[in-house]
């Protein structure tokens, strides 16, 4: 008769495989190559600790406001850009992780231009949320605004060679 499957002997070798198979990916690699994937493989842990840095700093933050202070009114402008502001970094180093993850999978160039961009967009995007418009100069709202217009006019201008080229 046969066993059930178990899942954990399933998800062991699930991992085993992939481990060798990245060994595999590994022998083939020049020297340079191998540092840049060590680079990024160290990159990545180190985000990865940032982002359960900053999502433990939201958590925290939303518990006291909301639970013990009962302060947390997202219709309040302070409120919301500090708690939006907080998701934001959140979500823009988990990106960044990703990217680097599909860089470590892929062994395509250290980093993609269009997610680079993408990453600056969000940024931007971050400060602007955040930004106190009654106490912020005219012009830094335009230098934010034109910087915003041209990095969307970056990412079309990659994102149209890269499905010319067939890699998006």
């Amino acid at each position: 008769m046969n066993e059930p499957h178990r899942p954990e002997e399933h998800r062991r070798g699930l991992l085993r495989r992939e481990f060798e198979a990245a060994r595999g990916r590994w022998r083939v690699l020049g020297l340079y190559e191998r540092f840049e994937q060590t680079v990024v493989v160290a990159l990545t842990a180190v985000i990865a600790i940032i982002v359960v840095a900053a999502l433990w700093n939201l958590v925290l933050e939303v518990i006291a406001s909301l639970i013990w202070k009962g302060q947390l009114d997202v219709t309040e402008h302070a409120a919301f850009q500090r708690v939006f502001g907080m998701i934001f970094t959140v979500v823009i180093a988990l990106e960044f992780k990703r990217s680097l993850l599909v860089t470590v999978e892929r062994r395509r160039g250290l980093v993609h231009v269009r997610v680079m961009v993408l990453l600056a967009l969000l940024a931007i995007l971050r400060k602007l949320i955040i930004l106190d418009l009654g106490e912020t100069e005219a012009g830094k709202v335009l230098a934010l605004a034109a910087v915003l217009v041209g990095l969307g006019a970056v990412y079309w201008a990659v994102r149209e060679q890269d499905r010319r080229l067939g890699e998006g």
